[in-house]
């Protein structure tokens, strides 16, 4: 379930990513990153399918994926990327074109930067809808999630930003697209929708790994480390608590949780005893079973020589 549940999100990104390049980026021939954009702007300047350059790039990249990634992660890409390749081509038949070819505008003309804006962001989010869900759209997401295998300090966005900066900056060597100003004119729009759709990406994935301290401070703390572990199924830690005006000892419940569990875990306490007192406060990361996984690597020449040391 968790398997199909992960394809169907990875579908819904690929469709809000399909609106946002064909209805918002397209008509006003606004470069992104990324090998659609790459494709994108190979059709502005020669009239080739993006669609078929989208897939020719990924079949190249596809091996890559393969010995880096493993077949799993292979599945979900070529699933990701045949399905964004279809959608991108029916998206493209059923909108009413202008009569250079490309879809209408659907802002009206002079709009040029409200649209980039709405189809920056949409893109963002559903990066981040399908990175979410173990999957990728390919091109370079392939080189992102590949060094971030390897070096997980380095962001998904960073590794993007690097690889558009020279997709978007090809545009100056297609003079098909005018004069020089209006080739550094094109660039510095793709330059905008690069920052703002790899901020809403790293937001969106760090959004949803945030997570929070409880501290709980009540009578009934046992009901309620009773009822957070069974009910949430969370690790409670109970701390020794001596209250300075009262002079009485007292026990204080510390809970590491998703912040997204936030909402429940009010509830839970609240149903236990209305007269809790809780604080709340945000954590830069917890590290350990059911949260994040420490992704660094420990030297074995530093390991050897404490050992000799040792010895």
């Amino acid at each position: 379930m968790n398997e199909v549940r992960d394809y169907c999100s990875i579908a819904l990104g690929l469709a809000i990513y399909t609106v946002a390049f064909t209805v918002f980026l397209m008509p006003y021939q606004i470069v992104a990153g990324g090998v659609t954009g790459l494709s994108a702007i190979i059709y502005y300047a020669t009239g080739f399918h993006l669609e078929n350059t989208y897939i020719i790039i990924n079949g190249i990249l596809l091996v890559v994926a393969l010995k880096i990634l493993g077949v799993k992660f292979l599945m979900k890409t070529i699933f990701a990327i045949f399905t964004l390749y279809f959608m991108l081509m029916f998206a493209q038949e059923i909108i009413p074109k202008q009569d250079n070819g490309l879809p209408f505008k659907l802002m009206g003309e002079g709009q040029d930067f409200m649209s980039m804006i709405i189809g920056c962001v949409l893109t963002g989010i559903a990066l981040a809808t399908v990175f979410l869900n173990n999957g990728s759209t390919g091109g370079t997401d392939v080189i992102a999630a590949s060094i971030n295998k390897y070096h997980p300090n380095v962001s998904l966005g960073n590794v993007l930003i690097a690889a558009d900066f020279c997709i978007i900056g090809s545009c100056m060597f297609f003079p098909q697209f005018g004069s020089y100003l209006e080739r550094a004119h094109k660039v510095m729009f793709g330059f905008c929708v690069m920052a703002m759709e790899n901020y809403t990406l790293d937001y969106l994935m760090n959004a949803r790994r945030q997570s929070v301290q409880f501290m709980i401070f009540s009578q009934k703390w046992q009901e309620i480390a009773n009822a957070i572990g069974t009910e949430m199924n969370h690790g409670v830690t109970i701390l020794d608590g001596h209250g300075w005006y009262t002079g009485q000892k007292s026990k204080v419940l510390c809970i590491l949780a998703k912040k997204r569990e936030s909402i429940y875990m009010f509830r839970l306490i609240k149903m236990i005893d209305p007269q809790a007192f809780v604080s709340q406060s945000s954590v830069i990361g917890v590290y350990g079973e059911g949260f994040e996984e420490m992704r660094v690597k420990i030297k074995e020449k530093k390991n050897e020589e404490k050992n000799s040391i040792r010895h």
